[in-house]
C-alpha cells in the first residue's frame, strides 16, 4: 500500500499564496499611480524612476541576508517581517505623498522622503518570498513540491496582473492617487494578522535554498518556478550548503555562464529600461499631463496587458512549445526588439498597448531562456551559487535603468529607443555568434 503524499493543508497554502499576492499586487499598482503623482508634483520624472533605485538596491542585498536568517530564526517569523516591511513601506510611502500633494512638502522633499520610506521595502519586504519558498519546499514530498512551488509562483505573476487592474478602483475621495497605497496597507495588515494568528510556528530544520526572487518592480517581474531537490523528501533535504573556499567558488567570469550573465544584464536592461519609461510616455501621447488623475487608468491598462503577455510566455509558450536556453532567449530578444517599435511609434492606447504586450512576450521568453541557461551551464553542486548569481543579474537592471531611461527619454525620446533597440539587438546576436546551441549545452565546458 502507497502512502500519502506530504502536503500543505489548503488553509496554511492560502496563506502562503496570499503572502505573496499582496506584496506583488501592491507594488504593481504603485508603478501604475506613481507617473501621475510625479506629475501632479511637478517633480522631473527621472527623480521619481530614482525613487524606486535604492529599494531596489536594497533587494539585491538584502534578500539573501534574510534568506540565511530564516534558517535560525524560521520561516514563518521572516515572513511576518516581510510583510510588516510592506506595510510600513506603503504606510509611509501613502502619507508622505498625501501631505506631499497637499502641499505640506516641496517636491523635492516629497520624493526623498518616499524614496526613504520606500527603503522598509528594499530592507524588510525582502524577507518574505525566500521564506514561503523554503516554507514549501520542507513541508511538501517529491510528488506535492513542484505543484506547491507552481502555486507560490503564480500568486506571484497574478498579483502583477491584479495590481495595475485594481490601482484606478482605488482613487478614492478623500485619498485620490495615494488610495492604493492606504488599500494595500490595510490588506496587508489583514494578512499578517491571518499569518500571525493561523500559521503554526515552524521549526527551521532546512535551509532556505530557494531562489532570491526578484523583487516586483513591474508587471513584468520574473516569478521563475524553483523546484527544491525534486528527487528526495523532505527528510532527505539538505541542511545547509556548504562553505566554498577560493578554488570552487562560482565567478562571474567563469566562462561556461559568462555569456548568460552577459546576455541576462544587458537584455534586463532593455526591459527595465521600457518599463521606467512606458508611465510617463503615457501621459505624454495621450496628453494627460495636465490632468494626472487620468494616467492611473491607462497606465494600469498597458502594465497589466504586458503582465497578461509575460505569463503566457513563461506558462504557456515555453512549456508548450519546450523552449530551450538560447531558443527561448533569442526569439524572446528579436520579439522584444520587434514590440518597442510600435510603443515607440504609437499615439494612441491601443498601438502602445499592443507593442508593450509584444516586448512582454519576448521578455517573458529572455527570462527563463538566460536563467535555465546559466544553471545547465553548471553542475549540480554549484547550483545554489548560479541561483545567488542569476537573482543578483536579474536585480541590478532595476538599479540604475529605469532613471537612465527615462533620462534618455526626456533628452532625446529617439536617443531612448535606440539604445533599447541596441541592447536587444546586442543579445540577438550574442546569441547567434556566441552562445551553443541548445543541444550542445550540458553543463560539460571546462572552467577558465
Amino acid at each position: 500500500m502507497t502512502e500519502s503524499p506530504i502536503r500543505l493543508p489548503k488553509e496554511r497554502m492560502a496563506l502562503l499564496f496570499a503572502v505573496m499576492l499582496v506584496t506583488a499586487a501592491g507594488n504593481t499598482a504603485m508603478q501604475s499611480v506613481m507617473p501621475s503623482i510625479g506629475t501632479r508634483l511637478g517633480i522631473a520624472d527621472v527623480w521619481v524612476s530614482l525613487a524606486y533605485s535604492w529599494s531596489a538596491l536594497l533587494w539585491v542585498i538584502m534578500a539573501p541576508f534574510w534568506a540565511r536568517r530564516s534558517d535560525r530564526r524560521g520561516r514563518k517569523a521572516m515572513m511576518a517581517l516581510g510583510i510588516i516591511g510592506f506595510i510600513l513601506s506603503f504606510t509611509f510611502c501613502g502619507a508622505v505623498l498625501h501631505f506631499g500633494l497637499d502641499g505640506w512638502f516641496g517636491a523635492v522633499l516629497t520624493m526623498s522622503l518616499f524614496a526613504m520610506a520606500r527603503s522598509f521595502y528594499g530592507l524588510f519586504g525582502s524577507a518574505a518570498p525566500p521564506a514561503v519558498q523554503a516554507y514549501v519546499a520542507s513541508r511538501t514530498d517529491r510528488t506535492e513540491r513542484t505543484k506547491a512551488l507552481s502555486m507560490v509562483a503564480s500568486s506571484f505573476g497574478l498579483g502583477t496582473v491584479l495590481g495595475p487592474a485594481l490601482a484606478p478602483l482605488m482613487i478614492l475621495p478623500g485619498l485620490g492617487l495615494v488610495g492604493p497605497f492606504a488599500v494595500f496597507a490595510l490588506v496587508g495588515v489583514i494578512v499578517l494578522v491571518l499569518l500571525r494568528t493561523r500559521l503554526p510556528d515552524d521549526d527551521p530544520r532546512f535551509a532556505a535554498r530557494g531562489e532570491v526572487m526578484s523583487a516586483p518592480f513591474s508587471a513584468s517581474s520574473n516569478p521563475r518556478i524553483v523546484e527544491e531537490n525534486p528527487d528526495a523528501s523532505p527528510d532527505e533535504l539538505p541542511e545547509a550548503e556548504p562553505q566554498h573556499d577560493g578554488a570552487d567558488r562560482l565567478r562571474w567570469s567563469d566562462r561556461r555562464i559568462r555569456p548568460w550573465l552577459i546576455a541576462g544584464l544587458i537584455g534586463g536592461h532593455s526591459q527595465a529600461m521600457l518599463l521606467g519609461i512606458i508611465g510617463f510616455l503615457l501621459l505624454d501621447r495621450l496628453g494627460l499631463r495636465g490632468d494626472p488623475n487620468a494616467g492611473a487608468g491607462p497606465v494600469g491598462l498597458v502594465l497589466m496587458s504586458g503582465a497578461i503577455a509575460t505569463l503566457l510566455a513563461q506558462w504557456g509558450l515555453i512549456p508548450m512549445l519546450g523552449l530551450g536556453p538560447r531558443t527561448s532567449t533569442l526569439w524572446g530578444m528579436s520579439l522584444a526588439a520587434v514590440g518597442i517599435i510600435p510603443v515607440a511609434l504609437g499615439q494612441d492606447l491601443h498601438t502602445i498597448a499592443l507593442g508593450f504586450a509584444v516586448a512582454s512576450v519576448g521578455f517573458g521568453l529572455f527570462r527563463p531562456g538566460f536563467t535555465s541557461g546559466a544553471s545547465l551551464a553548471v553542475s549540480p553542486r554549484e547550483q545554489g551559487q548560479s541561483a545567488g548569481i542569476i537573482a543578483a543579474v536579474n536585480g541590478a537592471a532595476y538599479i540604475t535603468a529605469p532613471a537612465i531611461g527615462v533620462w534618455f527619454y526626456n533628452h532625446s525620446q529617439w536617443l531612448a529607443w535606440g539604445v533599447m533597440e541596441v541592447l536587444a539587438l546586442s543579445v540577438v546576436v550574442l546569441c547567434l555568434v556566441v552562445v551553443d546551441k541548445d543541444e550542445d549545452t550540458a553543463g560539460t565546458r571546462p572552467r577558465r
